[in-house]
């Protein structure tokens, strides 16, 4: 971190380092050998397992969570702010520092995980949504801090582009072949963009390689700025998903550049999109049903301001409102275990 392509938790950590160490705290943060934080590096895994595969990625994020908590042991934090899901749970017995744990969708999606959350359910979590929390009210939650980006890095874009966007894991779940049809059926040109996942890889060979033709293109995974051009020269993004969103960073960045999101009123898009005044929310249910409602919000969508779109993201969505967040969240935590 930060990622070189997608990557949304570890954006949203890096940028919460960033804000941190710019704020004048002392920030470890535990990642591969090749990121790039602000403040310390510490580092068990020389590289990122998405670029080695056939690495024992399991066992190696064992030894990576261990060593963060055997830091912890020797005193070095007065906190531990853990974004990797439920696992390292398991080990807060063992240290006297606060744990925090934000959920990032985890214990939203993913009901295994629920076994180990509801075992360690007093420790503080945070909420990136109102639905996460919805979604397991026993946790005891500290605060919802919603995600926050750069402004600078997603530059506006006043007047609307030519073509639909649609940019995250190539999944049935985040409807990129809904995306597709909607496209289709509406006559516009849509763009791609994102990984495709190894256990979403017959999905992607399927359903949307054979519709790769005319004005439907998969531009592979977009980076750094491209990223932003990307997105900002879009119409609209379409964020189709079929199952509950936690929280929806493309969709924040999309606004970002001004460009309004068209999304199923899943989990948590309802909370950052505002309908019809910086997208359009459509009822999930079948396939069809789904397709036929996008398709319909589509029309004027280029009538949206996309100023709103900006302002609303500069209001919500920010690093620095992030950070502000998660300093309330350590003060508090601190606090306690002081008492």
């Amino acid at each position: 971190m930060p990622p070189d392509g997608y990557g949304p938790w570890e954006q949203v950590v890096a940028g919460l380092a960033e804000g941190l160490v710019a704020r004048g705290h002392e920030v470890t943060v535990f990642a591969s050998g090749d990121s790039r934080p602000a403040g310390r590096l510490e580092a068990v895994v020389p590289e990122h397992l998405g670029a080695h595969p056939e690495l024992p990625a399991r066992e190696l994020e064992l030894l990576h969570v261990a060593h963060a908590f055997a830091e912890a042991r020797r005193g070095r934090f007065d906190l531990l702010h853990n974004h990797l899901n439920c696992h390292p749970l398991v080990f807060t017995p063992l240290v006297d520092v606060p744990v925090v744990t934000t959920l990032h969708g985890s214990a939203f999606l993913e009901p295994a995980t629920r076994v180990i959350y509801r075992r360690f359910a007093d420790l503080p979590y945070v909420a990136i949504s109102r639905a996460e929390r919805e979604a397991l009210p026993e946790l005891r939650y500290v605060a919802t801090v919603p995600n926050g980006i750069r402004l600078g890095d997603f530059p506006f874009a006043p007047s609307p582009g030519r073509y639909l966007a649609f940019y995250g894991r190539l999944s049935p779940k985040k409807g990129a072949d809904r995306a597709v049809a909607v496209a289709e059926r509406a006559g516009l040109p849509l763009r791609l963009a994102g990984p495709v996942p190894p256990e979403e890889r017959a999905f992607f060979e399927e359903a949307i390689r054979p519709r790769l033709r005319g004005r439907v293109e998969y531009v592979g995974e977009v980076r750094g700025a491209e990223r932003a051009r990307f997105l900002g020269g879009a119409l609209a993004l379409l964020q189709l998903n079929r199952v509950p969103e936690p929280f929806g960073l493309a969709m924040v960045e999309a606004m970002a550049c001004g460009v309004p999101v068209v999304g199923t009123a899943v989990g948590a898009i309802p909370e950052v999109v505002a309908d019809r005044v910086t997208g359009r929310l459509v009822t999930d249910g079948e396939d069809e049903e789904v397709i036929a409602a996008a398709v319909r919000a589509l029309a004027g969508i280029e009538l949206l301001d996309r100023a709103a779109c900006r302002r609303r993201v500069e209001s919500f969505f920010t690093v620095e409102r992030m950070v502000e967040g998660y300093e309330r969240v350590y003060e508090a935590v601190t606090r306690e275990g002081r008492r």
